[in-house]
C-alpha cells in the first residue's frame, strides 16, 4: 500500500508531505483546493504523461516520491527482480518522478534506479488504481474483462489446463510442419545427403589431414634451400669449414672439454665449469646426429609433390562443393545416416504425429468447453451481482451483462459443429456490456455515459471485482458526482467494503461518504505572501465533526454539528455490524 507521499513544487503545492493509513481514507475540501493536483501527483507515479505545466510557477522542477509497502504485492517482486530494482530484505519501494520545467521531460527512479517510462507503467499500474468519473482506468478496458471475469469465478486453474493442452498441441503441430515440407523436398534432402556421405567415403576424409599435407608441401617446396642450410649447420657443428683452417664446433667443444678437466684437477673450482662444459659436449654430440638424420631425410621425391597437389585439390573441391570444412564434412557424413532414416520414415511419423493431434484437439476442446461454460455461469452471476450492486446506488434499471463471443478457425478445436479459434485463455472473446436506462440496448462498457452514470457503475463494478483485483492502493476521485444523500450513504458502505481487501484513498463532497472513512483529511488553498498553497491536515475527531458540518451546511453550527455526529454514529455502527458478521465468516 502507499505509505507516504512527498510532493514538491507541482501545480499550486510548494511543499506537501502525506502518510497515508490502511483502509479507507478520505480526502475533502473546498473546491479548488488542490485535490485533483493529488491525483495528478499519483498519476505522475503510475508513468502518465507530464508536461511543463505541472511545475509550480518560477520553479525548475517538481518532484514527487511514493513510498510504499510490499507486504501486499507479491506480485510485484518477480518484476522488480527480473529489473534488479529490489535489494534482498528490501520491505518497501520507492517510486520517484522529476519534472523539468524548461524541457517537460521527466526522469522516473525505481528505489532510486534511474528506469524508463515503460517500466515506471508497469510497475505503478500494478500499485495504485486511480478511478474518477470521466475515466475508468482497468476496468473500462475490454482487454480486462476476461482476465476479471475469470478471477472472479476462480477459474484461473481450469484456464491453464487450457493453455497446458494447447502447448502440447501447438508442440505436435510444430512437428507436423517440418515433416510436411514436401515430398519433393523431402527426397531432394535425402539424394543430397547421400551424395555427402559417398562423397566423403570416396575421399576417405581424416582429421588434420590437410594441415599435414601442406606442411609437408612447403618443406618439398623449399628442398634446396633447406637441404643447403642443413649441411652448412652440419659442416659447422661436426665437418668444419671446407677450404679453410678452421675447426668444427665438436672439435673445439673437445678441446674446451680436455682444457678445462685438466684445469678441474688443478684448481678444484673449476669443477662446476668442467662438468657444464662436458654436458654441452654430450648436447652437441646429440644434435650432430639429429642434423645429420634430418639432412639424410630430405630427399625428395617429386611425385610425391605431385600427389600432395593432387590430394589438396581432392580436399579443396570437396569444401567448395559442400561449403563446409574438412571436419564438417566427416561429423555431417557421419550424422547423415540417421537423417535418411528419419526421412525415409516420414510418412510413418507423419500418420502418427496427425492421429496424436487430433486427440489433442478433442481434448482442448473438452477443456475449452468446460471453460467457456464455466464462464457463463459465472458471467450469469457477476451481472446479477452488479445489477444489484446499482439498484443500490439509486441506479435500479440498469443491466449489466457479460458478452461472450467466438471466432472460426479452420485449425481449431471442433466445438458443438464449428471449429473456433483457441488461445492460451481458451476460446472465449469476453467483454461487459451495460444498458444505463430502461429500453436501451446494451452497449460495450467502454462507450457508455461518462458522469454519475460511469461513477456508479465503476463502484458497483469495484466493490464486487476488489476481491479479486491485485492491485493494492485503489483511488476514487469524485466518484459520487451526480449521487445523493440517500445512495451517498450506500456509496460510503460499499468504498468502505472495498478497504478490507484494498487501501482505498477517496476525494468526496458527500458527508456519507466522509463519515465512512477510517482517516480523514482536509485540503485547503491558502495565501502566503503573494503566492497561492496547497496544504493537506489529518483531522481529529471534533474536526471531523466541524469538516462533514461543513459540508453539510456550508458552515459549522449546533445544528450541522448534530447532524454530523449523527451522520458519523450512523456510519460507526453499521462498520461494527459488518465488521462482526465479516469476523464470523473466518
Amino acid at each position: 500500500m502507499l505509505l507516504e507521499l512527498q510532493i514538491q513544487d507541482f501545480a499550486i503545492i510548494d511543499r506537501l508531505h502525506l502518510r497515508f493509513e490502511q483502509g479507507f481514507n478520505v480526502l475533502t475540501g473546498e473546491t479548488g483546493a488542490g485535490k485533483s493536483i493529488i491525483i495528478d501527483a499519483l498519476g505522475t507515479l503510475r508513468g502518465e504523461r507530464v508536461d511543463p505545466t505541472f511545475v509550480r510557477a518560477g520553479c525548475a522542477r517538481a518532484r514527487v516520491e511514493g513510498v510504499f509497502s510490499l507486504d501486499d504485492c507479491p506480485h510485484l517482486l518477480p518484476l522488480l527482480a527480473e529489473n534488479d530494482l529490489l535489494a534482498e530484505g528490501d520491505d518497501q519501494l520507492i517510486l520517484a518522478r522529476e519534472i523539468s520545467a524548461e524541457s517537460g521531460r521527466s526522469v522516473a527512479r525505481v528505489n532510486g534506479r534511474a528506469v524508463n517510462s515503460a517500466i515506471l507503467r508497469e510497475i505503478g499500474s500494478r500499485l495504485i488504481d486511480i478511478h474518477g468519473q470521466h475515466e475508468g482506468q482497468s476496468l473500462f478496458n475490454p482487454r480486462t474483462h476476461l482476465e476479471l471475469l475469470d478471477r472472479f469465478g476462480e477459474l484461473l486453474p481450469l484456464r491453464q489446463q487450457v493453455a497446458d493442452q494447447l502447448a502440447a498441441l501447438r508442440a505436435v503441430q510444430a512437428r507436423l510442419a517440418d515433416l510436411r515440407t514436401g515430398e519433393a523436398r523431402r527426397q531432394a534432402r535425402i539424394e543430397e545427403l547421400e551424395l555427402l556421405r559417398a562423397d566423403v567415403a570416396a575421399a576417405k576424409l581424416k582429421l588434420g589431414e590437410e594441415e599435414e599435407l601442406l606442411r609437408e608441401r612447403s618443406v618439398m617446396q623449399n628442398a634446396t634451400r633447406i637441404a643447403a642450410l642443413a649441411d652448412e649447420a652440419y659442416r659447422a657443428l661436426y665437418a668444419g669449414a671446407e677450404g679453410r683452417s678452421g675447426r668444427s664446433a665438436s672439435e673445439a667443444m673437445a678441446t674446451a672439454v680436455n682444457a678445462l678437466n685438466e684445469l678441474a684437477r688443478l684448481d678444484e673450482r673449476a669443477g662446476l665449469l668442467a662438468q657444464q662444459a662436458t654436458e654441452l659436449q654430450y648436447q652437441l654430440e646429440d644434435l650432430v646426429i639429429g642434423l645429420r638424420r634430418y639432412r639424410t631425410d630430405l630427399d625428395v621425391d617429386p611425385r610425391r609433390l605431385d600427389a600432395i597437389e593432387d590430394r589438396l585439390t581432392v580436399l579443396r573441391d570437396l569444401q567448395r562443393k559442400y561449403g563446409m570444412d574438412v571436419a564438417t564434412l566427416i561429423e555431417q557424413a557421419a550424422r547423415a545416416e540417421a537423417e535418411i532414416e528419419q526421412l525415409s520414415n516420414s510418412a510413418a511419423q507423419i500418420a502418427a504425429l496427425e492421429a496424436q493431434e487430433q486427440t489433442l484437439l478433442a481434448e482442448l476442446a473438452r477443456r475449452a468447453q468446460a471453460l467457456s461454460h464455466q464462464r457463463r455461469q459465472v458471467g450469469e452471476e457477476l451481472s446479477r451481482q452488479i445489477s444489484a450492486a446499482m439498484h443500490d446506488l439509486a441506479m435500479p434499471n440498469v443491466r449489466f451483462a457479460v458478452q461472450i463471443e467466438h471466432v472460426d478457425d479452420p485449425g481449431g478445436p471442433l466445438i458443438n459443429g464449428r471449429r473456433l479459434a483457441c488461445d492460451r485463455t481458451g476460446i472465449d472473446r469476453v467483454e461487459f456490456l451495460i444498458a444505463p436506462n430502461l429500453g436501451e440496448p446494451l452497449k460495450p462498457l467502454a462507450r457508455i455515459a461518462s458522469g454519475g452514470e460511469s461513477a456508479r457503475l465503476l463502484l458497483a463494478l469495484k466493490s464486487i471485482l476488489s476481491q479479486v483485483d491485485e492491485v493494492p492502493t485503489l483511488v476514487f476521485d469524485e466518484i459520487d458526482v451526480g449521487v445523493g444523500g440517500r445512495a451517498g450513504h450506500v456509496v460510503g458502505q460499499k468504498l468502505w467494503m472495498i478497504s478490507q481487501r484494498h487501501q482505498v484513498l477517496c476525494i468526496t463532497h458527500l458527508p456519507q461518504v466522509a463519515a465512512f472513512a477510517n482517516t480523514h483529511y482536509h485540503i485547503r488553498k491558502e495565501v502566503a505572501a503573494g503566492r497561492t498553497r496547497t496544504s493537506v491536515e489529518l483531522l481529529s475527531l471534533d474536526q471531523r465533526i466541524d469538516e462533514i458540518a461543513a459540508m453539510l451546511d456550508g458552515a459549522p453550527n449546533d445544528h450541522s454539528r448534530a447532524n454530523a455526529r449523527q451522520i458519523l454514529e450512523r456510519a460507526q455502527t453499521w462498520k461494527q455490524h459488518r465488521q462482526a458478521e465479516l469476523a464470523a465468516k473466518h
